[in-house]
């Protein structure tokens, strides 16, 4: 069971960019969902159109998200 996010522990849309911009350089991210979804690998984002993907070789799994889905990223 998945529980909602509080109003106030939403991150900053402004930080979640500026991290995300960054993450692009990072073989290996971790990225937590506010629907408790966790994920990792390699990040692509488009800070025009507020959308990335996440993508894991290992798994051979790959998954879009806006930058409103996320709640966390960790390197």
């Amino acid at each position: 069971m998945v529980s909602p996010v509080p109003a106030s522990q939403l991150p900053d849309p402004l930080e979640m960019v500026r991290r995300l911009k960054e993450a692009r350089t990072r073989y290996n991210v971790r990225i937590r969902f506010k629907n408790g979804r966790e994920e990792h690998g390699a990040v692509t984002y488009v800070e025009r159109l507020g959308r990335g993907r996440i993508i894991d070789v290992e798994r051979e799994f790959a998954m879009d998200f806006s930058i409103h889905d996320l709640l966390d990223i960790m390197y």
